[in-house]
């Protein structure tokens, strides 16, 4: 059974939240909170699996009440969700820790599998907005992705092998991908990537990405492989980076 706390600001979404979470016998309603401040209390009161947490709130906005979440340090994920198809919201939602990026208008069964996924620990991404955030993310960037390899303490602690695994979770590749790449076993691979996620500080693979990005391990090249929209023959689902 998964815990869920719902954070909006309008009582009609809070409510068509509660409904769709009371009809599903794996997700269970714990509480819900119309602002910031409310809901990083009711979190730490709670401690619910996910977050469904809502962008735009009065006072402390979705990002800003993310940012508290995480940083208090608790076990609860967060699945953002808003009307507002804006990739910043996006970025800064995932940079703030959220586990995942939505939005309103998913189909019930794809906001229930989103739950699932971040319960897990999966990270997932609306479809619409996969390809274009890590083009953005590129474009603001400009040249600077072209420039030598950034220092960070972080990739210190990593041995060889994990930095090749951190450069290949920045391409986008899945743990099946890495371990033909590497010619490794899944279960070695899965094994890295917990400890890459675990020395760079990095809740799962999303944050990962952000930072091969940042440090310039990462081209935009590196991820020119085709979404699941590309691919006719893959049904449609959400943008998903699985987890370690």
């Amino acid at each position: 059974m998964i815990s869920v706390l719902v954070v909006d600001a309008q009582p009609l979404q809070r409510f068509g939240f509660r409904m769709l979470l009371e009809s599903t016998a794996d997700t269970k309603l714990v509480g819900e909170a119309e602002n910031g401040a409310e809901a990083v209390r009711r979190t730490t009161e709670l401690r619910p699996d996910v977050v469904l947490m809502d962008i735009h709130m009065p006072g402390a906005d979705g990002i800003e009440t993310t940012q508290r979440i995480v940083a208090a340090g608790g076990r609860s994920r967060i699945l953002v969700l808003t009307t507002f198809d804006v990739d910043r919201y996006a970025l800064a939602a995932l940079r703030a820790g959220a586990g995942g990026f939505l939005l309103k208008n998913t189909r019930p069964e794809e906001l229930l599998a989103g739950i699932r996924a971040v319960a897990a620990g999966d990270a997932v991404i609306a479809p619409a907005l996969t390809r274009r955030l890590l083009d953005e993310f590129a474009d603001r960037l400009g040249d600077d992705l072209c420039g030598p390899v950034r220092k960070d303490p972080r990739l210190d602690f990593l041995t060889s092998r994990e930095r090749e695994i951190l450069v290949a979770i920045g391409q986008g590749l899945t743990n099946g991908e890495i371990a033909q790449r590497f010619t490794l076993s899944e279960s070695t691979v899965k094994t890295h990537v917990g400890r890459v996620l675990a020395k760079i500080g990095a809740r799962d693979r999303v944050q990962a990405v952000i930072l091969a990005y940042d440090l310039r391990l990462t081209r935009p090249a590196d991820l020119a492989r085709p979404s699941w929209r590309d691919r006719g023959s893959q049904p449609r689902r959400s943008g998903r980076l699985r987890s370690a």
